[in-house]
């Protein structure tokens, strides 16, 4: 009767060196199971560590055991939840071909994180996006037509992609396309397909997102762009359920449910003339309202925290903390790109800066201005105001002019009339 074989220890050097280190460490054998750990682990353990535990039945990694083998191959820091409970970061040393030594140190992220809530890649702790998820999952039950609205950066596809998993059709397709990129004739053949000898070029019949997303879900984003006569097109479409490709004649049936996104408000597309009525009320059945960066000051450093953990995952730079400058600039920047640019500038960050601390210098140059902003002394008239100084607020602001004339120490009327003045002196 085979017998089981004893774990394999490491080497002598590292069991030696074990009752010396001073910090939480533990030592793995190559197939994975433990053979040794320091006081300083089992005390954070409250219990000792069995020898010929699996790994596994101490640490639960979120991503299972490809998460594990990331650890153990490249030697980068990570987080994992002890399975008695807590959250730790780990960081693997190789120890040739007889295992692995593993660095074991409390989780340093702010106690705000704890609150937080992870919804389909949104990430907040801010009650109104809260409130919208909880909007979304009623939502997705149903086959109601949704319009997403939020500025730039906001998260409104991943929004369109929760409405779609949660919902009844979210094992069928998900098609998405941006009607703001393509011109008119091509976005119309992208939509509806086309025959074979419709146009110059094409050379086969070609189905359409329409068709592509029978059965599952389209997401039109940037719906507002829509050319007026594709809205009329658009709009048969919804009320027909069918849809005639270009060059072609016979209505073909579609099994769509419609998910737009836009960061114009429709209704002021109406009034202007630029968007059919019946077809915004055929969109806007469910709108959802996305509150930008602004709007979550709560989310700023949390966030920022998170994009600088994840490029800690695929760079060797570990930044532990934001110095107070940074922290201050970051909290007051205006964020008119909301979580997209957020990502950009921490990444900008973290290739630039040095060490375990993000400093001001670290920021893009667009944070320097601003810090120069709030140095300048209050400005009084209009004609004080110079160029630079007006894109340097504008920028901090957000785009929005009473708080960059709030910056400026100005009126809003004054910042209006030397935005027209530099406006003519432009042309």
């Amino acid at each position: 009767m085979p017998t089981s074989r004893p774990p394999q220890r490491p080497p002598r050097l590292a069991l030696s060196a074990l009752d010396a280190l001073a910090g939480a460490v533990l030592l793995v054998d190559a197939e994975r199971r433990v053979v040794g750990a320091t006081s300083a682990l089992e005390s954070q353990l409250v219990a000792p560590v069995r020898e010929g535990t699996p790994l596994t039945e101490l640490l639960s990694l979120q991503g299972g055991a490809e998460r594990l083998d990331a650890l153990l191959t490249t030697g980068r820091e990570t987080t994992a939840r002890l399975r008695a409970g807590g959250t730790i970061r780990v960081r693997a040393t190789a120890l040739g071909k007889d295992g692995w030594a593993l660095t074991v140190r409390q989780d340093t992220s702010p106690p705000a994180l704890e609150g937080a809530e992870v919804f389909h890649g949104l990430w907040t702790q801010d009650a109104e996006l809260r409130r919208v998820f909880r909007i979304v999952e009623k939502v997705a039950r149903t086959e109601s037509s949704v319009l997403v609205r939020g500025e730039s950066g906001t998260g409104k596809e991943h929004i369109a992609h929760a409405l779609h998993e949660l919902s009844p059709r979210g094992k069928g397709p998900f098609r998405a396309i941006n009607c703001a990129a393509l011109p008119p004739n091509l976005l119309e053949s992208e939509l509806f397909g086309h025959v074979r000898g419709a146009f110059t070029g094409a050379v086969r019949d070609s189905p359409g997102h329409f068709r592509l997303a029978h059965g599952g879900s389209l997401f039109l984003d940037e719906v507002a762009e829509l050319p007026l006569d594709l809205q009329a097109k658009m709009l048969r479409v919804l009320e027909t359920r069918t849809v005639i490709p270009v060059g072609g004649r016979a209505p073909v049936p579609v099994d769509v449910r419609i998910i737009a996104a836009t960061h114009r408000a429709l209704r002021r597309e109406v009034e202007a003339g630029r968007f059919r009525a019946d077809l915004m009320y055929r969109l806007r059945v469910v709108p959802i309202f996305l509150p930008n960066l602004r709007e979550r000051r709560g989310d700023i450093l949390p966030l920022a925290l998170r994009f600088l953990d994840e490029l800690h995952q695929r760079g060797t730079r570990r930044v532990e903390r934001i110095a107070p400058g940074a922290r201050k600039l970051l909290e007051s920047h205006g964020w008119p790109g909301n979580v997209r640019e957020l990502r950009n500038v921490m990444e900008y960050a973290y290739v630039i800066g040095e060490g375990p601390v993000l400093r001001e210098v670290d920021l893009p140059p667009e944070f320097s201005e601003a810090k120069a902003l709030t140095h300048l002394p209050v400005a009084t008239t209009g004609a004080t105001l110079d160029e630079e100084q007006v894109r340097a607020a504008l920028t901090r602001a957000g785009g929005n002019r009473s708080e960059a004339a709030r910056l400026l120490g100005v009126s809003r009327v004054t910042l209006w009339r030397r935005l027209r003045t530099l406006g003519e002196a432009a042309r």
